[in-house]
């Protein structure tokens, strides 16, 4: 401890937050630390919830309570003391944007870049002649002018404000002093010594009314110096204002189409902005999607015409718009039974869309009515959600998804508007600006210089974090927890900071073997330019990369929590007691089959997949193996597996009205008798959802609880002993064994409640135990000690044998499903399907399972997708993990590349044969590991 100081390490003692046994640890400063372990092992307890929450409560108390009024103020971490801590900042999986406002290039900044460079590089051009547009002289204005309003009464007007925030009261007196002695503001005409103070932090307009006239011959004069006297306030604009009509003209100096009269106000940077209403297009509103009901997904054209539009038959709600449909019927004089498709079209047209002037009397129609609901802000949840099924994003038809008017569309570098730019994949940007400098002038150059510098250099942080696939114009709650990790990171790399503490939640998530390195290079560049970068992490590459290795265990949960190993790579290699060490080294391993499975129960065959980047593909999943979907990131891996097939057998098999990608063909479904997606959505949205309800156990334990002497003695039913309805729970708390309190200025405090003191039930309930243990102790027990205690019950105990075998023995029965991460979640839903009576014919989809998994839990993984596949299911997984990869029986390779260049199928077969395939990645990852085996 001589040398360790402050300067040189975060010295932490006594760390006892979640599972951590006191812990007491000393991390090197200015170096790429790997905290890594057993999932459950404490990992994140020590970087996020003890390092990191310190240090950002550190910070956030330092500030006024008015600014603490607007962030997260974090409970003080269960630990002695931390010292040396730096400012802290975390870049975790859970950030994801919900705004549909964000883009990649809003959040990376790239995108405020861009729009200064069209603003000042850009040439306007007209729409339908493609004429770069020039300024209008005062004559041609003039000229103009007289032409469409000759000897009607006019308003010229200088409009030297333009929705821009401010009192403008030194605006006001300079337009007096100059003689001025009417203006209009926010469209009311005032004297200039009676205009009303405004509200500083609204938008306003303000025009300086210059004259006004009638445009007669003999006031051409007149009207011409109006013109130019309002050029020269107005910075080269002029407002024409017809007064019968109070309809206005805006002419500028500087663009507009002499034939077609198209013209553009100003280019400035807010014109390129879809949240400015000065650049947004006015359709949209800068979202570039309109949501619509899918006609195809809402009628069944088969079926009568009041059973054909599926939301009647589905949800009694609506049947409030039948009425007006039978109305119609009635009056058309057609029978209700007739086949929808069998009815006129224009028909079939008024049900669906409505009357639209067309007819003597108004109907709505029933599409734009449910459109309106689901758009409407204020409709319920409830509602939204029925209609969800049926609701399609599609791109906004006015500005084609570009979320841009289309004055911003018309402004050109080199032939190019900025949406063409901004939605190509971020390589092909790259490609763009990285060549432009060649092709402007001398003057173009001097203007470009810095911009180009910036926004060469941010895109480039993006190249090296492995997100070449992506483009700026993609919106943000688009992106998987991954993607939005590594471009936080990428910003962060942009920022050039320097004296941070970042903490990284498995930033290696979603990326290809191949792409591994950019990112270490990316997480050293971090580190070199002075900053402590700690990483949670499991992968192999990155590991062996760290400077410094933390391993917790040597369990989860319960059995974790302990600093089990720490040092160099070569350290933790050599030392015995290390999980980590021991997979690193290669004296643990997860063994490759000794066997492969063959297909030879026929195939499931998807016939030209075209959905996103995929290029016509014919792709065959042989039935009862365990197969493997492989391929960089942005190859085509999910448009295939899930935008087709999963999409696919959700209609097939649940009458699902989603929208599938698309394809020729699909042979050979009728091979399975379901299909289950096992994702890693919560288990439950609300805190009342747990493992134990989830896989059914609780409702055993229940019965179990009901079936004691004292139970029956009482008369209680198993209903008695959930916590979700009156009766035994406790009803101060509603059973949630916490109460709400709001705070003002701060977020609501979770207390433990007084009453039942977090036990969720009241006490007659508490009084009922079973083997000295009552229903709460129950919930608080973790699944290892709860196996243990219902070991002697086979509807218990099999059902949390299942837990155990998937690597949960650490959470706890009761805890809140939304505190779960999403591998936990999904192996949690793994256990549930192993548990179920198996047909044997069940179509397994997995999207990176691995998600969140230790090496050593990886194995227990493999087992379990192999059980499964032993009792005669297909299991589909999508997969980077070269551990999974290896115990494949088939493997579908999807790339070479990404996106544009990606798509293609490159290999279809068991694992010895792609080794050889000269072009594929994964095959280049592969091969060493499969020889290394032989």
């Amino acid at each position: 401890m001589k040398n360790k100081t402050v300067h040189n390490y975060i010295i932490v003692r006594g760390a006892r937050q979640h599972n951590l046994k006191n812990v007491d640890v000393d991390i090197p400063k200015n170096k790429l630390v790997v905290i890594t372990g057993p999932s459950g092992s404490g990992k994140s307890s020590l970087a996020f919830d003890t390092i990191y929450a310190e240090g950002q409560r550190r910070y956030v108390e330092s500030l006024s309570s008015y600014a603490r009024q607007f962030l997260n103020v974090m409970d003080k971490p269960e630990v002695d003391s931390i010292e040396g801590l730096s400012p802290a900042i975390a870049i975790d999986q859970k950030t994801t944007s919900h705004n549909p406002r964000s883009t990649v290039g809003t959040i990376t900044e790239i995108y405020d870049y861009i729009r200064v460079f069209w603003a000042n590089l850009g040439k306007p051009k007209c729409p339908i002649c493609k004429r770069v547009l020039e300024g209008l002289s005062a004559h041609e204005i003039l000229e103009h002018i007289y032409n469409k309003y000759k000897d009607k009464k006019v308003q010229i007007l200088s409009p030297i404000v333009r929705g821009k925030k401010g009192e403008f009261k030194d605006v006001f007196k300079s337009i007096e002093k100059q003689g001025f002695s009417r203006v209009k503001v926010d469209g009311e005409i005032y004297r200039i010594s009676e205009v009303p103070s405004l509200n500083k932090n609204q938008k306003h307009d303000i025009d300086i009314i210059i004259d006004r006239l009638t445009l007669t011959e003999e006031d051409r004069p007149r009207a011409l110096l109006a013109i130019e006297k309002a050029l020269e306030h107005a910075e080269g604009l002029v407002k024409i204002e017809d007064v019968e009509s109070s309809s206005f003209e805006l002419f500028s100096e500087n663009m507009v189409c002499p034939e077609h009269g198209f013209s553009i106000q100003e280019l400035s940077p807010r014109l390129f902005s879809f949240n400015s209403p000065y650049g947004a297009c006015p359709v949209c509103k800068g979202i570039g999607v309109k949501w619509e009901i899918d006609e195809s997904a809402l009628v069944d054209a088969n079926a009568s015409v009041i059973n054909a539009i599926r939301i009647f038959s589905e949800y009694q709600f609506f049947d409030y718009l039948k009425f007006p449909v039978l109305e119609i019927l009635r009056k058309f004089k057609i029978n209700p039974n007739t086949a929808f498709k069998n009815i006129p079209k224009e028909i079939r047209e008024l049900i669906l869309y409505g009357s639209r002037g067309n007819y003597s009397f108004y109907f709505e129609g029933v599409i734009p009515h449910l459109e309106q609901r689901y758009m409407n802000a204020e409709e319920s949840d409830r509602v939204k959600d029925m209609l969800e099924g049926f609701i399609r994003e599609n791109p906004c038809p006015v500005c084609e998804g570009s979320r841009l008017k289309q004055e911003a569309l018309s402004v050109f570098v080199l032939d190019k508007n900025i949406w063409d730019v901004v939605k190509v994949s971020v390589d092909k940007t790259y490609e763009f600006f990285d060549s432009i400098e060649d092709k402007l002038t001398d003057k173009e150059k001097e203007i470009a210089k810095p911009l180009l510098k910036e926004i060469k250099n941010r895109i480039k942080f993006l190249l090296d974090v492995g997100l070449d696939y992506i483009s700026l114009g993609r919106s943000a709650n688009t992106l998987s927890g991954g993607e939005m990790q590594r471009i936080r990171l990428a910003t962060q790399v942009g920022s050039k900071l320097t004296g941070v503490l970042y903490v990284l939640d498995e930033p290696s998530i979603g990326l290809h073997p191949r792409d591994t390195s950019k990112l270490i290079n990316t997480l050293k560049e971090l580190r070199d330019l002075g900053n402590t970068v700690i990483v949670v992490e499991h992968d192999h590459e990155t590991i062996e990369s760290a400077d410094y290795i933390l391993e917790l265990g040597p369990g989860a949960g319960k059995n974790g929590g302990y600093i089990v190993s720490k040092g160099s790579v070569e350290q933790v290699k050599k030392d015995k007691k290390s999980l980590t060490g021991g997979y690193l080294s290669g004296r643990l391993s997860i063994e490759i089959p000794k066997e492969r499975r063959k297909p030879e129960k026929g195939f499931l065959t998807i016939v030209g997949a075209k959905e996103n980047n995929l290029k016509n593909i014919t792709v065959r999943f042989p039935a009862g193996l365990f197969i493997c979907v492989t391929g960089v990131s942005g190859s085509g891996k999910s448009s295939l597996v899930y935008d087709i097939l999963w999409q696919y057998a959700k209609r097939h098999f649940y009458s699902s009205y989603e929208y599938i990608g698309k394809f020729d063909k699909i042979e050979g479904i009728e091979l399975f008798d379901k299909a289950i997606n096992v994702d890693q959505s919560p288990i439950g949205r609300t805190p009342r959802s747990n493992p134990a309800t989830y896989v059914k156990v609780f409702d055993a334990i229940r019965e179990l609880f009901s079936q004691t002497p004292e139970a029956k003695a009482r008369g209680y039913s198993p209903g008695r002993f959930s916590f979700n309805v009156e009766g035994g729970r406790c009803e101060a708390c509603q059973g949630e064994g916490v109460i709400k309190v709001e705070m003002h200025f701060l977020p609501p405090v979770y207390v433990t409640c007084d009453v039942c003191k977090g036990a969720r039930y009241n006490k007659e309930t508490l009084d009922i135990r079973y083997n000295g243990k009552n229903i709460s102790d129950v919930l608080n027990m973790t699944v290892d000690e709860a196996y243990e205690f219902f070991k002697n019950i086979p509807s218990i105990s099999k059902k949390l044998k299942l837990l155990q075998e998937v690597g949960l023995g650490y959470i706890s029965l009761g805890q809140n499903a939304t505190t779960l991460s999403g591998g936990e979640a999904q192996r949690i839903k793994l256990s549930k399907e192993l548990s179920k009576k198996d047909t044997g014919n069940t179509l397994y989809l997995l999207d990176e399972p691995t998600t969140g998994l230790h090496t050593d839990d990886i194995k227990k993984l493999i087992s379990i997708l192999q059980r499964l596949v032993d009792k005669g299911n297909t299991v589909v997984v999508i997969e980077h993990n070269l551990d999974v990869i290896k115990c494949a029986d088939w493997i579908i390779d999807i790339g070479p590349e990404s996106g544009d260049k990606g798509g293609y199928l490159l290999f279809e077969g068991p694992p010895e044969e792609l080794i050889h395939h000269p072009e594929s990645y994964t095959a280049k990852a592969l091969k060493p590991i499969l020889k290394a085996a032989t």
